[in-house]
């Protein structure tokens, strides 16, 4: 029997997935999260609304990132997902060579359909879209800490204008005025746009949860949609009590947390200095000591076997002014060092009984969960919005919350601790 799968998502990273996943949860569906490409022979079930992907494709060449999500779709369309969904990061894609666009070229190809959305909007963590610029906490993107960003260095914030290098399609913008405005202006504007090219693509304006509901009642018919994770509970018709726990008990838990952070956004500067703060137990991981042998693994782990009642943070973690400058080929390095590192100390903590892992950026989080091998996750409640706890379907007494670098509160890891400690 066919799944009643109602949404079928590909997320460009893993925390992004998280992410999303949380929001169907919230907005009534049951979900699972699938760490990559699913093997043969894996199916969603009965009992799921909605199912999400992760791929590790955010900063994969094109032609890579466009074969990896097609891949991923027709297994969701094999599924029986009704309405298919890329989900990229809400701070959108700077790069001419980005993949936002190819992926969303082949995507409108695949399904034959003229258009499609851009919806990077998540007003509730502070992204916002406005007469087609995207904000970051009322800061034009380019203006704001993530044009320092080390891989992705974000160099506009006119939505339009980063896809024109990126797409053979025209885009478009529906501004405020036009979306709160009178429905048939804007069914005349699409028909217009048609009129103009094949295929197009349309930037929506999106400050107020209103705008949500708007944006998911004109366009939620379409077969293919694009974003990021808030229009999904709109999507869904935002019945928050329908999502529950999926099944997460309530119980306490004072087994000790590990925390991993591999991320440099401003956000989790804050919350590192924060837990430190606050009397917890961190070490820091010294990036470049990792690659002349200065720092080694055994080094870091005996740290984490010194304190095994505690609560533990390893971080690479660093303010942009302490951060040396290096070519973008040390910086690879050094990514690909402290994926890896991040990766075998989850797997030391799992082994060695720790089950509760906290783990801070996108591409750490997916080397963790890709090293541990869990490949299908419960979505539970969530720390923070979009931020969920997560039940590894392979180890269901374990937790685990996937966090995207720029997202969550000052006092984060210590939410998400008290979190893990319920349950």
């Amino acid at each position: 029997m066919m799944p009643d799968l109602r949404f079928g998502c590909v997320a460009d990273d893993f925390t992004g997935a998280s992410d999303i996943a949380s929001f169907f949860q919230r907005g009534g569906e049951r979900c699972l999260l699938v760490n990559g490409r699913p093997e043969e022979g894996f199916h969603i079930g009965e009992g799921f609304g909605a199912a999400v992907v992760a791929l590790k494709s955010r900063n994969a060449p094109a032609e890579e990132a466009v074969a990896e999500t097609l891949r991923a779709f027709r297994w969701l369309a094999a599924e029986g997902a009704e309405t298919l969904y890329f989900k990229y990061c809400s701070t959108f894609d700077s790069t001419p060579a980005g993949n936002i666009g190819p992926v969303l070229d082949a995507m409108l190809d695949e399904v034959d359909e003229p258009y499609t959305i851009l919806c990077p909007a998540l007003p509730v963590n502070g992204r916002t879209v406005r007469y087609g610029r995207l904000y970051v906490n009322g800061v034009p993107l380019d203006r704001s800490p993530m044009r320092n960003h080390p891989l992705n260095p974000m160099w506009d914030s006119r939505i339009a204008a980063l896809m024109k290098p990126q797409s053979r399609y025209p885009c478009h913008v529906l501004d405020l005025d036009a979306l709160r405005g009178p429905e048939e202006r804007i069914r005349g504007l699409i028909d217009e746009w048609k009129r103009e090219s094949r295929r197009f693509f349309v930037a929506v304006d999106y400050c107020e949860e209103e705008d949500g509901r708007r944006i998911a009642s004109l366009f939620g018919g379409l077969r293919l949609l694009s974003g990021g994770s808030a229009l999904a509970a709109h999507l869904c018709g935002g019945n928050e009590a329908a999502g529950g726990t999926n099944g997460f008990g309530e119980h306490r838990n004072e087994a000790p947390a590990l925390i991993l952070s591999g991320s440099c956004a401003e956000a989790t500067v804050k919350q590192v200095a924060a837990f430190a703060g606050a009397g917890g137990i961190a070490l820091r991981i010294r990036p470049l000591s990792l690659l002349n042998g200065g720092q080694t693994e055994e080094e870091v782990w005996r740290f984490v076997e010194n304190h095994p009642r505690d609560d533990v943070l390893l971080y690479s973690t660093q303010p942009a002014g302490e951060r040396q400058e290096t070519d973008r080929a040390t910086q690879e390095r050094i990514s690909s060092v402290l994926e890896a590192l991040m990766a075998d100390l989850a797997r030391r903590a799992v082994a060695g009984g720790r089950r509760k892992l906290i783990v801070a950026g996108g591409e750490t989080s997916g080397a963790v969960v890709r090293a541990l091998g869990w490949n299908a996750f419960r979505v539970g409640p969530c720390v923070s919005p979009g931020v969920p706890v997560m039940a590894p379907v392979p180890l269901p007494d374990a937790r685990v919350v996937l966090k995207s670098g720029n997202f969550g509160q000052e006092d984060f890891f210590l939410r998400a601790i008290e979190s893990l400690r319920r349950g």
